[in-house]
């Protein structure tokens, strides 16, 4: 028995079978990737029905203890590994691998905090919300949204995103996300143990046929960001969005959200994919990109019933997000100073990212369409993994297009740059360099 002789799974129901697991894990008895025995050969050794067994091992899987690998068996679960953005490459590198904005282009938080009067330290029992940001963000999403909604405030995107499908869905449901996709989506749907439906992503964004395919197949909420992609750069055009809000309105009981990240500096304009039929909507805007990292605060507007269970879970009396946050981001967005600094940003973002474009064309990479954000998606025909490591080499870190996916065996051969604060000189030579490596790989069959 995994764990040593002393590890004893006990019981003659499918409670007790998964209670007696639960047990063993909490004490350490069973550590973590113990594979369980199979379920045939426990049932013989407890003298139950293997569908007894098949049961308590279903319960253990939907409550994150254990999981199926297949012909693997099940396995005691481990604390995921993610990966995640931001990890500078440190040293003498150029740094094309963080997803970070440019700092140069992100406002002064620290002067916005002393405007406005005096701040008066809210206590417990306060509106969760700040009326100033609220009336602001509810004319802001106005533009966009012709449904009912109301406006709350999140600790950033992925929180958002998190709590929202905490407050419909539970583990072991399907979400329907981008395919490759942000890696935060990736880490939220493991960390909450959903299953996860890829839809593939082209130059247009979420592709309708695959995201039918992913609804019927049972996928009960969708994750869409409908422009700037995470990794690809990929906006929804408008055609697009007709075709996939005909697919989301054959299915109006799925949970609908909209990942807006990009808005304020975004160079491509918002389409909406969620048709009038959709019970269960959220359009999320964070202002993280654009105001910086560390507000952590996302604003999200929602049906009623969306709104009434995310706000049980941002209540004033625990969880909600910094009321001194939410002033300082009020502060930023009607600061016309900061609307001329978003006017830059876009422009300064559109022309990096389209730079190195052109400079991957002129050395023979092709990159299909013009991405907006701060990120640029690059397909090679040699192995990803192994140009990130001959480019490290040459001083450059980027990151492995495998890294985005559901499934690593997809994508080996695509790279994701991040433009944000690339040069005309660094776009070149690294552009030159890529192509060095490509023709290396390429050579020695890599």
């Amino acid at each position: 028995m995994p764990g040593g002789d002393d590890v004893r799974i006990r019981g003659t129901t499918a409670a007790e079978i998964a209670g007696s697991v639960r047990d063993q894990v909490a004490s350490g008895e069973l550590a973590p990737r113990a594979v369980l025995p199979p379920v045939r050969a426990l049932a013989a050794e407890l003298g139950v029905n293997r569908n007894t067994v098949a049961l308590a091992y279903r319960r253990l899987v939907e409550a994150g203890v254990a999981e199926t690998r297949g012909r693997g068996g099940t396995v005691i679960a481990a604390v995921p590994r993610l990966a995640r953005e931001g990890v500078g490459a440190g040293g003498d590198w150029v740094d094309l691998a963080s997803g970070n904005p440019d700092p140069e282009l992100l406002p002064d938080i620290l002067a916005a905090a002393a405007r406005g009067g005096r701040y008066r330290q809210p206590l417990y029992g306060v509106p969760a919300v700040d009326a100033g940001l609220a009336e602001w963000a509810s004319a802001d999403f106005a533009e966009d949204i012709e449904q009912p909604f109301r406006t709350l405030v999140a600790h950033g995107a992925v929180d958002a995103t998190e709590r929202l499908l905490n407050a419909h869905l539970t583990r072991g449901d399907t979400v329907a996300i981008e395919d490759p996709c942000f890696l935060a989506s990736i880490g939220t749907l493991r960390l909450n143990g959903y299953r996860s439906a890829p839809v593939q992503v082209d130059a247009a964004g979420m592709r309708p046929d695959a995201l039918r395919a992913a609804l019927e197949d049972g996928a009960r909420a969708v994750v869409c960001t409908p422009r700037a992609h995470n990794p690809t750069g990929a906006s929804l055009t408008e055609e697009r969005v007709a075709d996939i809000r005909a697919v989301l309105a054959d299915h109006p009981q799925v949970l609908v959200i909209e990942d807006d990240h990009f808005s304020a500096v975004s160079a491509r304009p918002y389409h909406r994919i969620t048709p009038p039929a959709t019970a269960r909507w959220a359009l999320v805007r964070s202002v993280s990109k654009f105001l910086g990292p560390d507000l952590r605060l996302a604003l999200v507007a929602a049906d009623a019933e969306t709104t009434v269970r995310l706000e049980a879970r941002l209540s004033a009396g625990t969880t909600w997000v910094s009321l001194l946050l939410q002033h300082i981001a009020r502060e930023l967005l009607l600061d016309p100073g900061v609307h001329e600094l978003h006017e830059r940003a876009r422009e300064a973002y559109a022309h990096r990212s389209g730079l190195l474009v052109d400079r991957l064309h002129a050395h023979g990479i092709e990159v299909p369409y013009r991405p907006d954000g701060l990120n640029v998606w690059v397909e090679l025909d040699v192995d990803g993994r192994s140009a990130v490591e001959a480019l490290a080499q040459r001083g450059w870190a980027v990151r492995p297009g495998h890294l985005f996916v559901r499934d690593p065996s997809t994508h080996q051969g695509a790279i994701r740059v991040t433009s944000s604060t690339i040069s005309e000189p660094q776009a070149e030579a690294f552009a030159a360099e890529l192509a060095a490596v490509v023709a290396e790989l390429r050579t020695t069959g890599s």
